[in-house]
């Protein structure tokens, strides 16, 4: 009996296009494997994650706890026209307050120039809204010296 299978199944071979295949799968398989073990490949998304967390944290650390534009009066005139656009609307064209608080007025989170750049970066609950990243640092720091330049002079803009 077992001649006679054997004759029977002498012509049916596995088709080259199959064990071309299965090959290539079986390459695909150690390529991933080797490609996307951390222990194998050194490469981990964790450690780039925590490479961007270590300098965003470095970068937050370095606000200036003065204001860089305090006196510069075209950095003034600047920031004038950025509150015009991105915060008149909420705290009034004078400074007085509208849907937002008066700005002229003793401030809630505090009145040195770091909390108050924190306070428009990443904003406040109860309404203030974060303009980090609409704005940008060196933007916010504008506004602040038109705020201060206000403030110092009695609320008038």
């Amino acid at each position: 009996m077992s001649e006679e299978f054997k004759e029977l199944e002498q012509h049916n071979k596995i088709p080259k296009g199959w064990l071309l295949f299965y090959f290539a799968l079986i390459l695909w398989g150690v390529y991933y494997i080797i490609r996307y073990t951390p222990e194998i490949s050194g490469w981990s998304y964790y450690k780039q994650f925590e490479a961007e967390m270590k300098a965003a944290q470095v970068s937050q650390k370095t606000i200036p706890t003065e204001n860089p534009y305090e006196h510069d009066e075209k950095a003034i005139a600047e920031g004038k026209l950025i509150y015009e656009e991105h915060c008149s609307d909420c705290h009034g064209e004078d400074l007085k307050g509208d849907v937002g608080p008066d700005l002229t007025a003793h401030l809630k989170y505090g009145e040195t120039d770091d909390k108050k750049f924190t306070s428009i970066a990443d904003g406040r609950p109860g309404g203030m809204p974060a303009f980090r990243n609409q704005l940008g640092r060196d933007r916010i720091w504008k506004v602040l010296a038109y705020v201060d330049s206000v403030r110092e002079y009695g609320g008038k803009p």
